[in-house]
């Protein structure tokens, strides 16, 4: 990376950071921000049963329809009185004015008497325009002169998008308000400087806001619906990773001060060691988020690949670009009072608290290499009773008005009732089409609606839960006994909430079969051209998979112990594994790349020896504080984003306490230079690196002092 070592200097470095402030003021400016604020939408492809049906009833008379469902019951868990019925008869014919079916707006009491519900049909893309609005208009309407000991609560479709879209409100300023403060909080105690962890944090936080700033602006020009989620994961990623690539500049820099005299000359060597292995990081997460883009089927992983494959990009550009001329335009003080002195009999790394460990693995390398795979083995066994998929109840944490809503309606009418499915099939089938529905397994109910076009409709009411195992099986039912049928029946197509959440979940569950191996190839190709080795690769990636499963079975038991999740999200082993073998191969590269260094110079042992003490703890400082920033997720009561928090969080720490301390050295120790096979780093290398060594410190000692 000759061009970058080249930038840094006392006017240069000045040029640079005025560049880009003047790049990123422009950008701030002259960009149009557009990004979305609405309901999160599922992003199906066309040729999705669900997406089908939907289309075509975009043809209907009164278009595609949703529905909210309201449910009366007492304040004192009573049976309604005549009264009560005569109260909510009138919040009926109020909401009825805005359904777009008023005539089927009419309330439907509880067998044993105790709650009563009202449904009303709503146009879908009117209720997705905006969705709180909506729900709004409805609650008001309901409760407006209700008696004062009734209770009315919104549930059904337009309920729970409600709700979800209140999570989701505010939630790219929220975490990023708390990702700011996580990650300041952390550097500062990192550098235990009052000063020097503002220089990262705000390079970092401008990479972020202009990242930001473009996503938004190319997002829909390309396709994709930008929401608050995806624009949320964007911040924490771009600030955890470019953090931790500052982390090690900064921890590179700064051994470089103690080495050299001239600040100048001692960012260049810094860049010139740490660059490769930035650059090499970045692009690994880069490429891996690329493969969402390029490969996933669910229009919401193709958009977080793009805006987080962005923002990854200009974090590199940053960090490699303005971050060292942004530090070295400050002199040592800027480190202060912990300001590093030109010592060139030093050794900052040898006797570190890292060397000593490394030392101490160095001892009994088999030992330690399989109490650590023991380790990891035994969180593994977590993942017994592994299950992916929650219902529509258990997505959102807290207790909010659909939630409650629902369980005191699945206790007194089918649970299917708040969901939607709908069957459309040629009006000659329509007959046989009820027929099967109601013998289907899970099938409450069925009945002809309102055709259109040519297609009869049918509305189906399953037993289960929406978006349970129950009602995914009914709709997979559904659809073999159509299929099964022939003729013209066979032309049906079952759509609808839970149908369209199936969809989705079947989709997720080909993008991970997918992408999750072209994820490790693409892994394997970056770390093979760096390392120059086949077998340096294979072993790094294989301790990357074991803090994979070892950390998604530890928080399969805490999902299921501690926090009361019965499932994981549909798409958290996806965006896990990615977070966390495209991360986790940042602190391989920070530690190899830096072993293969020290091996010009030292065997292979104090070569590994040597690279932990100088990498050990920026790799925990980098690891403590990315896996902090994941945790944040948690800050919104969105299930999904609260399990990769922690996945990625246990992974990270995992991975930065365990595996890189002391897995990857007790392997290495134990293969010796076979770790580098088939590349050799032979005595030219050595020599070629030493040249190198002392033409620098030879330019050093004639620099004028910094």
């Amino acid at each position: 990376m000759p061009l970058l070592p080249s930038l840094i200097g006392r006017v240069r470095s000045w040029i640079v950071v005025v560049l880009a402030l003047l790049a990123a003021g422009a950008g701030f400016a002259l960009i149009p921000s557009t990004a979305s604020e609405g309901f999160p939408p599922t992003g199906l492809p066309d040729s999705a049963e669900s997406a089908q049906v939907a289309a075509a009833l975009e043809n209907a008379p009164d278009g595609e329809t949703t529905v909210g469902i309201l449910l009366y019951t007492r304040a004192d868990g009573g049976d309604l009185t005549s009264d009560d019925l005569a109260s909510v008869q009138a919040s009926a014919t109020r909401l009825a004015d805005a359904s777009i079916a008023p005539r089927a707006v009419v309330p439907q009491p509880s067998d044993d008497g105790s709650a009563a519900i009202v449904v009303v049909p709503l146009d879908r893309a009117e209720v997705e325009a905006d969705v709180p609005a909506a729900a709004d208009q409805l609650r008001e309407l309901a409760r407006d002169g209700l008696a004062d000991d009734l209770q009315a609560r919104l549930t059904g479709p337009v309920g729970f998008q409600a709700d979800i879209s209140n999570a989701f409100a505010g939630a790219d300023f929220k975490l990023l308000l708390v990702t700011v403060i996580v990650v300041g909080v952390l550097l500062i105690v990192t550098y235990r400087s009052p000063v020097l962890w503002l220089v990262p944090l705000l390079t970092v936080g401008i990479a972020d806001g202009l990242a930001r700033q473009v996503v938004a602006w190319l997002g829909p020009l390309a396709g994709f619906d930008i929401d608050p989620s995806v624009g949320g994961i964007q911040s924490v990623l771009v600030f955890g990773a470019g953090t931790n690539y500052a982390l090690l500049l900064v921890a590179r820099y700064r051994e470089e001060l103690i080495r050299t005299p001239d600040r100048f000359d001692a960012m260049r060597v810094a860049v010139r060691h740490a660059g490769p292995a930035i650059l090499a990081s970045g692009g690994t997460v880069a490429l891996s988020l690329l493969l969402l883009l390029l490969f996933g089927e669910l229009g919401g992983t193709r958009a977080l690949g793009f805006a987080c494959a962005v923002g990854i990009g200009v974090a590199l550009l940053f960090g490699l670009l303005v971050l060292p001329s942004a530090l070295v335009v400050s002199t040592r003080g800027l480190f202060w009072p912990f300001v590093p002195r030109f010592d060139p009999e030093a050794e900052p790394n040898r006797r570190s608290l890292w060397a000593r460990i490394g030392r101490r693995v160095a001892r009994r390398p088999a030992i330690v290499a399989l109490v650590a795979v023991v380790g990891l083995g035994a969180l593994m066994t977590g993942l017994l009773g592994f299950r992916v998929g929650l219902s529509q109840t258990d997505q959102i944490l807290g207790d909010p008005e659909s939630v409650q809503a629902q369980r005191v309606l699945e206790d007194v009418y089918p649970a299917g009732l708040s969901a939607q499915t709908i069957v459309l099939a040629p009006e000659s089938a329509a007959d046989e089409v009820v027929a099967l529905a109601e013998t289907t397994d899970g099938v409450e109910a069925a009945r002809a609606g309102t055709g259109f076009d040519g297609l009869a409709r049918v509305d189906v009411t399953l037993d289960g839960e929406p978006q349970s195992d129950e009602a995914y099986a009914a709709i997979r039912a559904l659809r073999a006994a159509y299929a099964d049928a022939g003729g013209a029946t066979a032309e049906a197509l079952v759509g609808g909430t839970d149908a369209t959440a199936l969809d989705v979940a079947d989709a997720a569950a080909r993008d991970q079969r997918l992408i999750l191996p072209l994820i490790i190839a693409v892994v394997f190709g970056i770390l093979a051209l760096l390392l120059r080795s086949l077998v340096a690769p294979v072993v790094l990636i294989a301790t990357v998979l074991a803090t994979f499963f070892a950390s998604l079975g530890a928080s399969n038991l805490i999902f299921q112990n501690l926090l009361g999740f019965p499932a994981f999200d549909t798409s958290v082993v996806l965006f896990g594994f990615l977070f966390l073998v495209a991360l986790g191969v940042d602190y391989n590269i920070f530690l190899v790349t830096r072993a293969r260094e020290e091996r010009a110079r030292h065997d292979a042992r104090e070569s590994m020896i040597r690279a932990l003490g100088g990498t050990g703890a920026v790799i925990t400082s980098a690891g403590i504080l990315l896996a902090a920033v994941f945790v944040v997720l948690g800050v919104l009561p969105v299930v999904a984003l609260a399990q990769i928090g922690v996945i990625v969080c246990i992974g990270v720490l995992l991975d930065t306490l365990v595996v890189r301390t002391v897995l990857v050295p007790a392997i290495v120790f134990l293969l010796g230079d076979r770790f580098w096979w088939p590349g050799r780093i032979g005595r030219a290398r050595a020599a070629e690196d030493g040249e190198a060594a002392a033409s620098a410190t030879e330019i050093s000692e004639t620099a004028p002092t910094a």
